[in-house]
């Protein structure tokens, strides 16, 4: 499916054999493209003040937010099919959307919270992990709504 093809909610990444295949966006226009991701961890009491203190890791939040920002950059090579971008922070100027990297961002900040608290919390949840946002590209703005469902 090229970028002129209409979405007709067919999976892109599968050709018509049901094969695995990356998506050409060789002709879709170069925009800035911006994707904001949430998502949380539940501790027991006392343990995000405990990682906010620091300990032999260091301050839990800024090693998780590294950990994140890193992550965004290396999306490309956890998910396969997903196309390698430039400059992720997570916007960037390209032909697709970053929503991917805010996701992994997101996901990865969060594990290391999980890494560096677990000597003390192995019992931490993590979930709502979503897509808040995303800007640019041929389908414009999308955020989600407050309930969590999609909205337009």
């Amino acid at each position: 499916m090229t970028s002129d093809e209409k979405r007709t909610g067919e999976l892109t990444h599968l050709d018509s054999d049901g094969r695995p295949r990356m998506v050409d966006v060789s002709d879709k226009t170069v925009t800035t493209r911006l994707a904001r991701a949430e998502g949380w961890i539940h501790t027991a009491p006392g343990t995000i003040e405990r990682l906010v203190k620091g300990g032999p890791k260091g301050d839990a939040l800024r090693v998780a937010e590294l950990a994140g920002i890193q992550a965004a950059k290396r999306t490309a090579e956890l998910i396969p099919l997903c196309h390698l971008l430039a400059g992720v922070s997570v916007g960037v100027h390209g032909t697709t959307g970053v929503e991917l990297e805010a996701l992994t961002a997101v996901s990865v900040a969060l594990l290391t919270l999980y890494d560096m608290g677990k000597a003390v919390d192995r019992g931490m949840v993590i979930g709502g992990i979503r897509l808040t946002e995303k800007s640019g590209g041929r389908s414009g703005v999308w955020k989600a709504s407050d309930s969590g469902e999609a909205a337009g």
